[in-house]
């Protein structure tokens, strides 16, 4: 099937991630930081499911653009990481800040540490009957590692550590997502979905536009290649079946994750179901690439628009452009900020803004759907567990 919409990434001379030299006068700000870290990201749609997002870190001060795309599963040009893409190797991330930290403050060598995550999710249900729901399941989560601890004794340290992530808290918390929508530039309440308090925000409108990039002599991403296929149980996604009406699909999203010696961090997300390219992405806490809960923020809004996306698609309403302002809120890592308590976050917070000839209810159902079908809203509303494998090296 033909893809959808424009190649604007891959067409693009512009970087595809890059830090914005001129957040302030772009007019992107961060929220309140009431537990550590508030991320705030502006996203908007590009071209079919292309989207670019602004993150900004009120712990950092730091803003990054980043770009998403999709593959051939949902007809799209395979130019950037997907969605899904963005929380596995931020999960990834976080984690291994937390390990290293824990690990440093216990006075315990770690060597030759790398990490091996697989997030799995679910879609069910028919799209036209307005039963699709999408779902979230545990992670599992491999640690190799050579170390002088005894088994007990690192099986402790690397549970700490998880449990310290600042994901946790979306994790195990069982949030409801609040949300706000505009419809053509004027406020209309929500449905079925939990609406915000308080006034809604400006609509970022062409803002995108302004961003300027800090050039980097990392690169932040690029595609490794073809992710190599492994045996996935019956049911699991396919390349097919991301548009079919009627779907009853497993997702495998995985990241291999590891220390480069300058001390970035070293993500590659595997595609494994529905199959795909395989990305690498740079990470860091000081600035040289996006950080942890940057990945995270910007993961879980792409995952959010592409439902906006994929309704309108399946079901052929008119939505011609749309955008969201989301604001994230995680408290410091229980190691890296040295807080001693495991990882908290409050509910995602998101206002959107559609423009449609359709009517109001419909709009209201297009927000509905998309919350529903989103697989990281499902994660941030289901009590979850990381599976912990730890295999010496």
């Amino acid at each position: 099937m033909a893809t959808l919409g424009e190649d604007l990434i891959g067409t693009s001379d512009t970087a595809p991630f890059f830090l914005v030299a001129n957040a302030d006068e772009v007019s992107i700000d961060a929220p309140e930081n009431r537990l550590g870290d508030a991320v705030r990201t502006w996203m908007r749609s590009l071209s079919g499911f292309q989207k670019e997002a602004l993150v900004r870190s009120s712990k950092t001060g730091l803003t990054w653009r980043l770009v998403s795309d999709e593959g051939p599963y949902l007809n799209g040009h395979d130019k950037a990481p997907c969605p899904l893409a963005f929380l596995s190797t931020g999960m990834a991330a976080s984690y291994l800040n937390e390990i290293t930290a824990l690990a440093e403050q216990r006075g315990v060598e770690l060597r030759k540490l790398r990490l091996i995550q697989n997030n799995y999710y679910t879609m069910k249900g028919s799209m036209p009957k307005r039963t699709m729901v999408g779902g979230a399941e545990p992670i599992e989560l491999e640690v190799e590692v050579d170390c002088d601890l005894d088994d007990a004794a690192l099986t402790s340290l690397l549970m700490d550590a998880v449990s310290a992530s600042p994901l946790n808290g979306l994790m195990r918390g069982q949030l409801d997502s609040l949300f706000k929508l505009s419809k053509n530039g004027k406020e209309i309440p929500t449905a079925k979905a939990s609406e915000l308090g308080g006034a809604i925000f400006p609509d970022p409108g062409n803002h995108f536009a302004k961003a300027k990039p800090i050039e980097s002599n990392v690169e932040l991403v690029g595609a490794v290649g073809p992710t190599p296929k492994k045996d996935v149980p019956q049911g699991t996604a396919t390349n097919a079946g991301s548009l079919a009406d009627e779907q009853n699909r497993r997702l495998n999203i995985g990241a291999i994750a590891m220390l480069r010696e300058d001390g970035l961090k070293d993500l590659q997300q595997m595609q494994y179901s529905p199959w795909g390219t395989s990305f690498r992405i740079m990470s860091s806490e000081d600035g040289r690439a996006p950080d942890a809960n940057t990945l995270i923020s910007a993961g879980i809004a792409f995952c959010f628009m592409t439902q906006f996306g994929r309704f309108a698609s399946m079901l052929k309403l008119d939505l011609p452009d749309y955008r969201i302002v989301q604001d994230t809120h995680f408290s410091l890592g229980g190691a890296s900020g040295k807080t001693g308590k495991a990882g908290s976050a409050d509910p995602i917070e998101t206002h959107c803004y559609l423009e449609t000839s359709e009517a109001d209810d419909v709009a209201q159902e297009m927000l509905d759907m998309s919350e529903t079908t989103c697989f990281l809203h499902a994660f941030c509303r289901t009590e979850m567990k990381t599976k912990l494998k730890i295999t010496r090296v």
